[in-house]
Order: structure tokens, then C-alpha cells, then sequence
């Protein structure tokens, strides 16, 4: 019997519960507010190690990582769908997923309002000035309004990484480092 594909699997688990925390929201006219608190809990994500290693682990029993949810919720001012969203993917022992819903729903979001979704990655946080001249480099280039999800990632040294649809663009100083050392050892 062949094993599953964890990451499709974790998709699945993602697009499902965004799918259904958006129609959700778009029913209770909700989706603005549910995308600030999207929003704000990533950013705590973000920048916190040990608030990503809670939500990937296993080792917390549902009850622990409801409890725990309910807190951090609170703490950041997060109510209502989101925050019942958070209590049920917990309850359900499906924070594993949580990055992969935020994401899903961004997407669906950005679908609904005939926007294109792009995912960046930067070694340091973006200006307001600086995500605002990618949108408009990426609006030329697409032809629609751009939602960016950005993620910051410092292991990439500089520049960008940007997935819009199943483009890639990687101009990470990693990347170039890689090349370099493979050319460098295919001379020599």
C-alpha cells in the first residue's frame, strides 16, 4: 500500500477548513474582519518560535491546545468567527494545518475578489512603500490587483521569493550563493 503524501495531505486538511471558515464569513458579511484576525494571528506566528512549534506538534492533547488557543485568542483581541475557527481546528487536533488554511483562504479571498494571490518570502519585514511597489510591479506583469501574503524568512540572506499561481520567481541571495557554488565547482 502506498503512504500518503503528508504536505497533500495537510492541503487538503487546509483548503477544506478555509473553504469552509470563508463561506462562512462571506454568509455573515464577516470577511474583512476574519482576514484582520487571519492577519494578526500569522503575524504572531511570525514571530514567534515557539507559537510555531505549538501549533506543529503533537505531542499537546486537543484539550491543551484548545486551552491554549482560547488564551493566545484572547490575548490578541481575536473574536468571534476566527476565533471559533481556532477552538474548532483545535478541538478537531488539526493545528498542524493552521499556516496551510491561512494561506487557502487568502487565496479564496483573493479569488472572490477577482484579485491574483502572490506568496512572498523576504529575509527582512516589508516596508508599506515596498509591498506597495511589488503590487504594482506584479499588477503590470499579471494584469489584475495583487494580494500579497508575506513571509519572512531570514535563511534566504537576501531578496525575494514570489509564487504567484504556478510562477516562481527567486532572486533569494541563497539561491544565487547555490548557483554560484555549483558552478564554481563544475570549473574546477
Amino acid at each position: 500500500m502506498p503512504v500518503a503524501d503528508t504536505s497533500q495531505l495537510t492541503s487538503g486538511v487546509a483548503e477544506r477548513y478555509a473553504s469552509s471558515l470563508f463561506d462562512l464569513a462571506i454568509e455573515q458579511g464577516a470577511v474583512d474582519s476574519v482576514t484582520a484576525d487571519l492577519d494578526r494571528f500569522q503575524a504572531m506566528l511570525d514571530e514567534s518560535a515557539d507559537l510555531k512549534r505549538f501549533v506543529a506538534s503533537p505531542v499537546f492533547s486537543a484539550e491543551d491546545q484548545l486551552k491554549a488557543i482560547v488564551a493566545i485568542s484572547e490575548k490578541a483581541g481575536i473574536s468571534g468567527f476566527f476565533a471559533n475557527f481556532l477552538k474548532v481546528v483545535a478541538r478537531n487536533r488539526r493545528l498542524f494545518a493552521l499556516p496551510g488554511m491561512i494561506k487557502a483562504f487568502r487565496i479564496i479571498a483573493a479569488n472572490h475578489r477577482g484579485e491574483v494571490s502572490a506568496e512572498v518570502t523576504s529575509a527582512h519585514a516589508l516596508s508599506q512603500a515596498q509591498e506597495t511597489e511589488l503590487k504594482v510591479a506584479l499588477k503590470s506583469v499579471t494584469g489584475k490587483d495583487v494580494t500579497l501574503a508575506v513571509t519572512v524568512d531570514p535563511s534566504i540572506l537576501g531578496g525575494l521569493i514570489v509564487k504567484v499561481g504556478s510562477r516562481q520567481i527567486d532572486t533569494s541571495l541563497r539561491t544565487k550563493l547555490s548557483t554560484l557554488k555549483l558552478a564554481l565547482k563544475e570549473v574546477g
